[in-house]
C-alpha cells in the first residue's frame, strides 16, 4: 500500500533543509544570514532545482514575517518615544521619498518612458527593504545609534507612504478610461476607510487589548497566550488588508499601543520564534521570485537598471546623511541599507500592471531589478566591511589587529558585568582587586579597544541577547551587574534575565528614581541610583565647609540616606498603581517631616541632650523637586 506525503510536509522539509544548509555556510563565508536565505531561495526556485513552483503564494505568506517583525519593533517603541520621532519620520522620511522619487522619475523620463510609468517606477524604486534594513541593524546593533534611528524613521514613513501610492495607482490607471469621472468619490471613500481603520486600531488597542490580555494571562496556559499573541497580529493584518492598507503598518501600531503593557516582554518572547522563521522564509521567497528569464533576455539592460537606480538612490541618501549630520563613520552603512529596493515595490509594480499603468513586461523587469538589488545590497555591505570599514571593526592589542568578534567560548565566572563604561569599570576594578575575574560584556568596539589598552579582558557582545548571556555563563553564574548606559536596554536585560535565569541575582545601575522603580517592578532588589552616593559625599563636603564638624556632617548625610531609601520604598506602591497625586503627596510630606526631624535633632544637640534625639521618622525626605525640574532630574 502506497502512502503519499502531504504537500505541506514536503514543502516544510524543503524549506527547513535549505535554511539549515545555506545559512551556516553563508555565515561561515562571512556573508550573513540574509544572503544564505536568498541563495537558498534561488536554489529551490524555478531557476534553480525547481523544487518549489507556487512562488507568488509563498511570497504572500512569507510577508507575514515582516508583519511580525514590525509588531516586535512597535513593542519596543513606546508612544512617547514615537511622538518624539515625529519630526524625523515626517521630516527625513518625507525628504528621502521626495528626493529619491524625483531623481528616479527624471532618469526614467529621460529614457523616454511616459510620465505615468516614470512616476510609479520612481516611487516604487524609492522604497527600501524594511526586512533587510531592520535585520542588518539588529545584527550590527545599530538600532540605538543616530543612523539607526534615522533609518528606522525613514522606513516607517515609507510604510505610511505606501497607502497614498496604492491609492494613486487606480487614478493613473483610469487616466484614459471612461470611468475616470467616478474616481473622486472612490478616493474619498478610501481615505475615510483608512482614517477609520487606524482610529479603530488605536482606540480598540487602548480600551480592549489590556483587559483581554489580562484575562488570558489568568488562565495560566502559556500556549493559549502564544495563540493570543499570534491572533492579535493576524487579526489586525486581516483588518488592514480589508481596507487596502499595509499589514506591517497595522502590526506596528498594535505593537506601539502595547509597548507600555506589563505583557510586553511576554508578547515579544512568544512572537520572536515565529518572526525569525517567517523572515527567513520571506528572504527565501524573494530569492525564488527572481525571474532569471527576464534577466537573460536583456542582461545589460537589467544590469544598468539595477546598478543605476542603486547608484542614484545612494547618491541622494548619502547627501541626505550629510545634511542630517550623521556620524561620518555611520554614513556608508546607512546609505547602502536604504539604497536597495524594498519588498513593497513588488506590490506597487504588480498593482500598476493590473491597472494598466504599464505593461507586464515592464513590471517583470522592475520586479526582477528590485529582487536583484535586495540580493546585491547585503553583498555590498559585506564588501564595505571588508574594504572600507575594516579599521572600524578592529581592536588593537599589543601592536596587533584582530576583529572584534562576539563572545563565542563558554564562560564560567560567577559574576557577569554587562557594560564597561565608567560605572562598570569601577565595579570590575573592585572585584579584580579581590581576586575575582568577572566576565565583562560590552558592544562598543571603541570601549573594547580602550579596555584592552589598559589590560582589561572585555568580550564583545550585546547583553540584551539571551544566546550571548548563556555563553557568558548566566545559567551558572551567581550575580549579573547591569551597568549599561541605556535605560531601555537595562530594563530589557533585567526582564529577560528574570524570565530565563530566575536564580541569577541582579545588581543594577539606575539612572534615576523612575528607572529604580521600573527595576523594582521586575524584582531587582539591588539597584543603586548612579549619582546618589557621590551627591551625598559632595553634600557632606559642603556641610563641613560651612562649619559643621566632619562627624556631624557624616551623621547628617547618613540620616538623609536612610530616610531617602525608606521614602523610595514608601513611594513605590503609588508608582506601581500609577497614582501620581498620592506619589507627590507622599514625597512632599516626607520632605517636610525630615526637615522637622533634623530641626529637632539640631535643637537637642544645642541643649546637649543627645540621648533624646528621635531615631525614627515616619516618612523620609524626598530629594527631587517636583516642578520645573531639568530633563535629567530624577522623576518619581
Amino acid at each position: 500500500m502506497e502512502h503519499s506525503t502531504p504537500i505541506w510536509l514536503t514543502y516544510g522539509f524543503i524549506y527547513l533543509t535549505a535554511a539549515v544548509l545555506a545559512v551556516p555556510i553563508a555565515r561561515a563565508l562571512g556573508l550573513g544570514a540574509i544572503i544564505g536565505y536568498l541563495g537558498a531561495g534561488i536554489a529551490m526556485g524555478p531557476w534553480g532545482f525547481g523544487l518549489v513552483k507556487n512562488v507568488e503564494d509563498i511570497l504572500h505568506f512569507a510577508e507575514f514575517g515582516v508583519v511580525l517583525m514590525l509588531f516586535v519593533i512597535g513593542l519596543e517603541l513606546q508612544p512617547k518615544r514615537l511622538w518624539e520621532l515625529r519630526r524625523p519620520i515626517f521630516g527625513w522620511g518625507m525628504a528621502q521619498m521626495a528626493v529619491c522619487t524625483g531623481i528616479l522619475f527624471i532618469a526614467a523620463w529621460g529614457f523616454g518612458f511616459s510620465w505615468r510609468v516614470s512616476l510609479i517606477a520612481g516611487m516604487g524604486l524609492a522604497l527600501s527593504s524594511t526586512a533587510i534594513c531592520l535585520q542588518v541593524m539588529a545584527e550590527r546593533n545599530l538600532m540605538r545609534t543616530p543612523s539607526g534611528q534615522a533609518a528606522f524613521s525613514i522606513l516607517l514613513f515609507q510604510d505610511v507612504a505606501a497607502i497614498p501610492i496604492l491609492a494613486l495607482i487606480p487614478i493613473l490607471g483610469a487616466y484614459k478610461a471612461a470611468h475616470a469621472t467616478h474616481t473622486d468619490g472612490h478616493i474619498w471613500l478610501a481615505i475615510l476607510k483608512t482614517v477609520g481603520t487606524i482610529a479603530a486600531v488605536i482606540i480598540g488597542g487602548r480600551l480592549l487589548l489590556q483587559p483581554v490580555l489580562r484575562w488570558i494571562a489568568r488562565s495560566k496556559t502559556p500556549e493559549i497566550f502564544t495563540a493570543t499573541s499570534l491572533l492579535l497580529v493576524v487579526g489586525i493584518a486581516m483588518l488592514m488588508t480589508q481596507v487596502g492598507l499595509s499589514m506591517a503598518l497595522g502590526a506596528f501600531l498594535a505593537g506601539v499601543l502595547l509597548a507600555d503593557s506589563e505583557y510586553r516582554s511576554e508578547l515579544e518572547t512568544n512572537i520572536e520564534p515565529f518572526k525569525g522563521l517567517l523572515l527567513g522564509l520571506f528572504f527565501m521567497a524573494v530569492g525564488m521570485s527572481i525571474d532569471f528569464g527576464v534577466i537573460l533576455r536583456s542582461p545589460w539592460t537589467m544590469a544598468a537598471m539595477v546598478l543605476g537606480f542603486i547608484a542614484l538612490k545612494a547618491l541622494m541618501i548619502f547627501g541626505l546623511a550629510n545634511f542630517m549630520n550623521l556620524p561620518w563613520r555611520e554614513r556608508p552603512v546607512f546609505t547602502l541599507m536604504l539604497a536597495q529596493g524594498g519588498e513593497f515595490a513588488f506590490v506597487v509594480f504588480q498593482t500598476a500592471a493590473q491597472y494598466k499603468v504599464f505593461q507586464h513586461s515592464i513590471s517583470s523587469m522592475l520586479v526582477a531589478a528590485v529582487a536583484l538589488s535586495m540580493l546585491l545590497g547585503p553583498l555590498l555591505l559585506v564588501l564595505l566591511d571588508k574594504l572600507l570599514l575594516r579599521r572600524f571593526s578592529t581592536v588593537k592589542e599589543e601592536g596587533q589587529t584582530s576583529k572584534a568578534k562576539e563572545i563565542s567560548e563558554q564562560q564560567e565566572s560567577p559574576i557577569i558585568i554587562a557594560g564597561f563604561g565608567r560605572y562598570g569599570q569601577i565595579v570590575a576594578r573592585v572585584l579584580l582587586a579581590q581576586g575575582q575575574r568577572p566576565t565583562i560584556l560590552d558592544h562598543s568596539v571603541e570601549m573594547l579597544e580602550t579596555a584592552q589598552t589598559y589590560g582589561y579582558r572585555v568580550f564583545y557582545g550585546d547583553a540584551t541577547r539571551m544566546d550571548l548571556l548563556r555563553i557568558a555563563g548566566a545559567a551558572s553564574a551567581r550575580v549579573l551587574v547591569i551597568a549599561v548606559d541605556s535605560v531601555e536596554q537595562s530594563i530589557k536585560i533585567a526582564s529577560q534575565v528574570r524570565k530565563h535565569f530566575p536564580n541569577l541575582e541582579v545588581v543594577a545601575r539606575a539612572r534615576d528614581l523612575d528607572h529604580w522603580f521600573r527595576l523594582r517592578d521586575l524584582g531587582v532588589k539591588h539597584a543603586q541610583r548612579e549619582v546618589f552616593e557621590s551627591s551625598l559625599i559632595s553634600a557632606q563636603s559642603v556641610l563641613e565647609l560651612i562649619g559643621e564638624s566632619a562627624e556631624a556632617a557624616q551623621r547628617m548625610t547618613a540620616r538623609f540616606r536612610d530616610h531617602n531609601q525608606v521614602l523610595a520604598e514608601r513611594m513605590y506602591p503609588h508608582y506601581r498603581d500609577k497614582d501620581q497625586n498620592q506619589l507627590i503627596a507622599v514625597a512632599k510630606q516626607g520632605r517636610q517631616q525630615l526637615a522637622e526631624q533634623m530641626a529637632r535633632e539640631r535643637a537637642a544637640m544645642l541643649e546637649g541632650d543627645n540621648d533624646e534625639t528621635a531615631q525614627d521618622s515616619p516618612l523620609p525626605l524626598q530629594t527631587e523637586t517636583q516642578d520645573h525640574r531639568p530633563a535629567d532630574a530624577e522623576q518619581p
